[in-house]
């Protein structure tokens, strides 16, 4: 009975039931009718802005800054481009569509799926590089297949414009796409991956100025990859244009000059390291790389046994030969040997066992003939005295054996040896006899092109060295030129004093090398009315010895140089070349001459000091023949004419009295032989024109 009345009381009202059941009722409906209103009514609408809904980072890249020369004349530009990108964010099997992307590109299929493998780990937002530079019909296929291909995406941008056939392309360098290897370097820590970078020369050293920064455009973009709409544009910040120290006319002279002979020339003004002038050879077209290079002319870059891609300028390490000389008459005559030193040369010196031979039996040689001569016997008694020691000190102090801080990258120290350099390579003691080679510039020692101008150029100058540059240092940020100081060690700027009559005897001895005079190196190569010295040095490749068991060929010939100075003292252009396998230095010595002309006229022309023709032109004799109308008629009343013949000197100035020579004149037949004796001051340069007449 009790279980009864408990279970009576704990039912639920109906009221409050029913009050449960509708409201559970309506919000069903409720929900029901939301459904229908998202799924059924709104459908298509939300399906609209769903699908322009999806935004997407467009890449602006930044123009590259512009390259001039000193006089502010462009030499590198750019030019307008388009780019092709593949976005991932399409929602579909990018890999099928590689084969048509390939063909339609005419891109390498293989090369394509190595470029996508290399941005595996990129996220997909981001846009990845497949072509560069497309052309019109490229660009075409885009289009036609936007349905098709989706994640092909074109960007407008700016490519680099180098000059023709190579023109100071070691020197400026060349751009490509930044490579794994780069990437994880800490330099490029802020770049990714597709970013173009410099490569070699100032596009590298100073990529960081000349870059810019990239800007973006923020835009609306369908299912299909069409912009339907624009949201917002972060504008790219061009590059820094620079002006470098280098002068297009004597580049270009200097190329011309050096024309495909394997070596180099560095024209530098030695009051402040300005580079005028850098030329390597053999070359290559930076245009190729401002793309993307073809491989297999890649493969014939890297594989070229003459090293196009290297710069000899500062790369190339060779022995001097008798450059090295003039560093030598500086150690002797600073510490009071050379001038007291008189030598016979009778061919050559061999205290030591070896016999050293010299070109020539000079005879008597002092320190004033010694440098004309070039005089090797001279040199090994002058190093014998001083001492590998004393030599080796003299030349680290004048910068042989380091760097010289020019403002490019991957520069070479070269080598002085020392017998402290010896035993700790090579683990073994100094011989006296390898002294005598060191004096003539050979055995170990090394140098750049570079180095060589800056010695040279400084002991010239009095003893005061600088650091060669080729971007004018005024137009950088000072935190980017400290910075830049200190990733580039070198000599730099140095002064090594010079007693002033031992600069005299050098400087006069430089200046002789180039007089005509019996034995003088370069005595053929006299520039008349220029104050022009130099020294020439022929550095062998092999020994005499291993000269003899072979054919002799190009390859075997010795490496040739020229330093020229002009003026002989305090010089404002300095001037080395190198030839590899040249043979003979007085063709180094010649190479050497044609720029320093180039030069000094330039400068004349500027100041409007032009020197004046020497001589005239000797006049030319010429002979003439015309026809003039005579006045008396035949019996039958036709005009007859009357036949001339002479001859007459003609100079510059025309045709004058030059030499004071009456003409000869013959006549026709029934002609008075009569001639105009003004034809000896001023004869008309044609006959005069008549009308036809009819000869006697």
């Amino acid at each position: 009975m009790n279980f009864d009345k408990v279970t009576r009381g704990e039912k639920v009202p109906t009221l409050k039931l029913a009050v449960v059941q509708y409201g559970v009722l309506a919000l069903i409906l409720a929900l029901t009718a939301g459904l229908w209103r998202l799924q059924i009514l709104g459908a298509q609408n939300f399906k609209m802005l769903a699908e322009q809904n999806r935004i997407r980072k467009v890449p602006i890249l930044a123009p590259r800054g512009k390259l001039f020369d000193r006089e502010n004349r462009l030499i590198v530009d750019n030019y307008p481009s388009v780019s092709c990108f593949l976005v991932r964010e399409q929602n579909r099997n990018v890999e099928a569509d590689l084969p048509l992307i390939a063909r339609g590109l005419h891109l390498d299929l293989d090369q394509l799926r190595t470029t996508l493998h290399r941005y595996r780990l990129v996220p997909g937002y981001q846009p990845i590089p497949i072509k560069e530079d497309v052309s019109a019909d490229e660009q075409a296929f885009i289009e036609a297949h936007r349905n098709e291909l989706p994640e092909l995406e074109t960007i407008e941008g700016e490519r680099r414009l180098y000059p023709r056939d190579g023109f100071a392309a070691h020197l400026i360098g060349y751009v490509g796409e930044v490579s794994e290897e780069d990437l994880n370097q800490t330099r490029y820590a802020a770049y990714e991956p597709g970013d173009v970078v410099g490569k070699a020369g100032v596009e590298e050293e100073y990529d960081q100025l000349l870059r810019g920064q990239n800007g973006s455009r923020d835009v609306i973009v369908d299912s299909h990859g069409r912009e339907v709409g624009f949201l917002g544009i972060q504008h790219a910040i061009p590059g820094q244009d620079l002006k470098l120290t280098i002068d297009n006319d004597l580049q270009k002279a200097a190329e011309l000059t050096l024309g495909d002979r394997n070596g180099a020339i560095v024209a530098m003004d030695p009051r402040n390291g300005d580079i005028l002038a850098m030329v390597s050879r053999p070359s290559f077209d930076p245009n190729a790389f401002a793309v993307k290079i073809d491989r297999a002319e890649w493969n014939k870059l890297i594989t070229d046994p003459d090293h196009p891609l290297m710069n000899k300028s500062i790369q190339a390490q060779l022995a001097p030969g008798s450059t090295f000389k003039i560093l030598m008459s500086v150690a002797g005559l600073q510490e009071g040997i050379a001038q007291n030193l008189k030598v016979n040369c009778t061919g050559g010196w061999g205290p030591y066992g070896f016999y050293h031979h010299c070109d020539e039996k000079h005879g008597a040689v002092d320190i004033h003939n010694a440098i004309p001569y070039s005089c090797d016997t001279y040199y090994y008694q002058l190093g014998d005295k001083l001492g590998i020691e004393r030599i080796a000190k003299y030349a680290t102090e004048f910068g042989f054996g380091q760097k010289t801080g020019i403002d490019l990258p991957s520069e070479q120290e070269g080598l002085m040896p020392s017998p402290h350099w010896l035993m700790k390579d090579y683990h073994r003691r100094w011989y006296p006899d390898e002294t005598l080679d060191v004096s003539i510039g050979q055995g170990a020692v090394e140098v750049t092109p570079l180095q060589l101008a800056r010695i040279i150029g400084g002991i010239a100058s009095g003893g005061h060295l600088v650091r060669p540059r080729v971007v004018e240092p005024d137009q950088l940020p000072a935190e980017f030129r400290r910075d830049l100081l200190e990733t580039l060690p070198g000599s730099g700027d140095v002064d090594i004093p010079i007693d002033p009559e031992n600069w005299v005897t050098i400087t006069d001895g430089m200046a002789e090398v180039t007089q005509p005079g019996l034995y003088h190196t370069a005595g053929g190569e006299h520039l008349e009315g220029i104050d022009f010295g130099g020294k020439t040095g022929t550095a062998q490749v092999m020994s005499h010895e291993a000269l003899e068991k072979t054919s002799k060929g190009k390859s075997t010939n010795p490496n040739v140089w020229f330093v020229g100075i002009t003026p002989r003292r305090n010089p404002e252009l300095v001037v080395a070349v190198l030839w590899q396998n040249g043979n003979k230095s007085w063709f180094a010595a010649r190479i050497g001459a044609r720029v320093v002309s180039a030069y000094v006229e330039k400068q004349r022309r500027l100041a409007h000091n032009l020197l004046t023709t020497k001589t005239a032109a000797p006049p030319v004799e010429v002979g003439a023949v015309w026809t003039t109308p005579n006045p008396s008629q035949n019996g039958k009343g036709e005009t007859t004419a009357k036949l001339h013949a002479g001859k007459f000197f003609v100079g510059p100035n025309g045709i004058g009295p030059q030499p004071q020579r009456k003409p000869q004149i013959a006549s026709a037949q029934n002609a008075r032989s009569v001639g105009p004796e003004s034809a000896r001051l001023a004869a008309p340069a044609l006959p005069p024109k008549a009308e036809p007449v009819k000869s006697q």
